[in-house]
C-alpha cells in the first residue's frame, strides 16, 4: 500500500472511501456556502444601510417611496406595504393603525431574515456532523487491521498499518471538514445578526415615517 494521501484514498476499504468522500462534498459545500451567501449578506447588508441612510432624511413616506425605489428593494416593499395597511385602515383609529403598520413591517423584517438565512444549514451541519462521520471512518478502518491481523496471523507493521492508515485518513477529513465549517457558521451567525439589525432599524424607521404622518394629518398614500 501507498502510503500518501492519493494513494490510501485509492485502496481503502470502500466504506472508508466513501465516507471521506463524503466530507470532502460537505466541505466544498460549507466553502460554496461562504462564498455565496457571504457576497449576498455584504451586498445586501450595503443596501440596507444605505436605504436607512435615504429613509432617515425623508420627511413622510410618500418621498421615501420614490427615494427607496431607486436606493433599496427592502425600503421600498417595507413602504408600500405600510401604504397598503393605511389605505386598508382609512377611518380607523390612529393608534389602532400605527400598530398594524409595526405589526406588518415586522413580519416583513422576520421574512427578510429568514430568506437570508436560508443555505447556511447545511454549514451547521457540516460542522456538527463531519467529526462523526470522520469517527465513523476511523472506527471501521481499525476494524479492518484487526480484521488483517486475524486472517494473517501476524502484528507485524505491514498487516496493521494499511487499517491505521485509513482510520487517521478519515479522522483528518472529518476535522478538515468540520473545523472550517465551525468557523463559516460563526461568521454566519454575527452576519446574519447584523443584517437582521438593519432590518429592524429599516423597520423602525419608516414606522416613524407612518406615525409622524398620520399625526401630521396627511394621508401618505394620497400621492402614491
Amino acid at each position: 500500500m501507498t502510503l500518501s494521501v492519493a494513494g490510501m484514498l485509492r485502496q481503502a476499504d470502500g466504506v472508508v472511501r466513501g465516507v471521506i468522500l463524503l466530507l470532502i462534498l460537505a466541505s466544498l459545500a460549507s466553502w460554496t456556502v461562504l462564498l455565496a451567501k457571504g457576497s449576498a449578506l455584504l451586498l445586501g447588508n450595503r443596501r440596507l444601510r444605505r436605504a436607512i441612510h435615504v429613509a432617515e432624511d425623508q420627511a413622510g413616506l410618500t418621498s421615501l417611496l420614490g427615494s427607496s425605489e431607486r436606493n433599496g428593494h427592502a425600503a421600498a416593499q417595507m413602504a408600500r406595504a405600510a401604504m397598503r395597511e393605511v389605505a386598508l385602515s382609512r377611518g380607523l383609529p390612529l393608534a389602532g393603525i400605527k400598530e398594524r403598520v409595526y405589526s406588518r413591517l415586522h413580519l416583513l423584517e422576520v421574512g427578510g431574515a429568514r430568506r437570508m438565512a436560508r443555505g447556511t444549514g447545511i454549514v451547521a451541519t457540516t460542522g456538527a456532523v463531519a467529526p462523526f462521520v470522520g469517527l465513523f471512518g476511523t472506527v471501521w478502518g481499525i476494524m479492518n487491521s484487526f480484521i488483517g491481523i486475524a486472517h494473517t496471523h501476524a502484528t507485524n507493521l505491514s498487516v496493521v498499518a494499511p487499517g491505521i492508515a485509513e482510520a487517521l485518513l478519515a479522522t483528518a477529513a472529518g476535522l478538515v471538514a468540520a473545523i472550517p465549517a465551525v468557523i463559516i457558521y460563526n461568521l454566519f451567525a454575527r452576519a446574519l445578526g447584523a443584517h437582521r439589525g438593519l432590518l429592524a432599524d429599516l423597520s423602525a424607521t419608516i414606522a416613524r415615517l407612518v406615525s409622524r404622518d398620520l399625526d401630521r394629518g396627511a394621508d401618505p398614500v394620497a400621492a402614491e
